[in-house]
């Protein structure tokens, strides 16, 4: 849906990475420049798999890698060049660094009116907070989500998944298809700011609209305390999702369970049920995972396994769907599983790209360097040595 964007991406870490991932995957020309020598610092922050950072793995699959010293002119005035050319620009540095570096908007706009520019930050380019430092915890409790997902003490607990970072991917990618429409119809560039607090205050919009009323604890109230709405331990340890909310799936439930006399509990809380509560999870212990979920397929009662993550690849959904494969890594014979949407063929899907593995072409393709200056630009420090 993509083919013939080229995508110049400066950004770094998760949030912009997986923005430009998801261009990728629509079929856009995904450059990614990167810092020479270090790179990338999601190729070695946190967990790893191999020498290489899960982080960077999960998020780069589909693009080149151009490495550039943009501590020199030189490298630079390459990052400038290839920025020019392009219809997108993507970036994530605290505001103000692309302008350091000449890179920002009003810079590349002059010579290329055009372009469709996207900032993707925690805190957005202006405001009280815009130049400090954050990460997704943060987001989070800024935006107000945080405060939305506690436990049973009422403590706000931190989520596993990045949830801001991968929202602000979602809505920076959303921005940019949109922008690229206007540049097709109009030949109009774009500046977009966008903050992953913006992104994920405005999912909480249902909240504060009953907290204006009076209701703060209402959503809580209502999914996390009603019996047909729960997480309940099966017999062999692992776990269902009964998510009941309307009453025909109430009553299939309960007929399927032959408990008809839970019927007219259809929106019930545990709170006010405490002895059907213990009931129910009596009975979820009574069967397997795999049992409950047999069941949840052949009734219409909205019951599914709680898929882990060592198995989700073998469950009847991925097969189904195909909404995973491997792709090959590193040096040796180690394969990634990606989790993809069907919106690239699986065998047009590329592997991360090695760091600056691909400059020497891309400078060549792009900006029609020869082999001698490719040659001084790699002894000046500018690009990575032939290895």
């Amino acid at each position: 849906m993509l083919t013939g964007i080229t995508v110049v991406d400066f950004s770094r870490h998760l949030p912009g990475p997986f923005c430009t991932m998801r261009l990728a995957d629509l079929g856009a020309e995904v450059i990614k420049v990167e810092a020479h020598p270090a790179g990338d610092p999601g190729r070695s922050l946190g967990p790893r798999i191999g020498e290489t950072g899960a982080l960077f793995l999960s998020s780069n699959r589909n693009k080149r890698s151009v490495a550039l010293n943009l501590h020199t002119e030189a490298g630079r005035a390459l990052a400038f060049a290839l920025a020019s050319r392009a219809d997108v620009v993507v970036e994530s540095f605290r505001p103000g660094v692309m302008r350091h570096l000449g890179l920002d908007y009003d810079s590349l706009s002059a010579v290329h009116p055009s372009l469709v520019y996207c900032s993707v930050t925690g805190y957005g380019q202006t405001g009280d907070m815009h130049q400090l430092g954050g990460h997704d915890l943060n987001y989070q409790a800024i935006s107000g989500f945080l405060s939305a997902t506690r436990d049973s003490e009422g403590r706000p607990v931190p989520s596993e998944v990045p949830i801001a970072d991968y929202a602000v991917g979602l809505y920076a990618a959303e921005q940019i298809c949109a922008a690229l429409v206007r540049q097709c119809r109009h030949g109009q560039g774009a500046y977009l700011d966008v903050a992953s607090v913006d992104v994920l205050s405005s999912w909480m919009g249902l909240h504060a609209l009953l907290a204006h009323d009076g209701q703060e604890k209402a959503m809580g109230q209502f999914l996390k305390g009603m019996l047909a709405y729960q997480v309940y331990e099966s017999a062999d340890g692992k776990y269902v999702a009964l998510a009941a909310l309307e009453e025909k799936f109430w009553h299939n439930f309960c007929r399927a369970v032959g408990r008809e006399d839970w019927e007219t509990l259809h929106g019930a809380l545990i709170a006010d049920h405490p002895d059907v509560f213990e009931e129910m999870k009596t009975l979820f212990l009574s069967r397997t995972q795999a049992e409950w979920s047999e069941l949840g397929s052949e009734v219409d009662c909205c019951l599914t396994a709680v898929e882990e993550m060592d198995t989700w690849s073998g469950s009847a959904y991925v097969a189904s769907r195909e909404a995973a494969f491997t792709l090959p890594y590193g040096a040796g014979a180690e394969t990634l599983q990606v989790r993809v949407e069907r919106t690239r063929p699986l065998d047009g899907m590329m592997p991360p790209p090695r760091c600056g593995g691909d400059t020497r072409d891309v400078l060549k393709a792009k900006l029609n360097l020869t082999d001698d200056e490719l040659a001084r630009l790699e002894q000046e420090g500018v690009i990575p040595r032939t290895s």
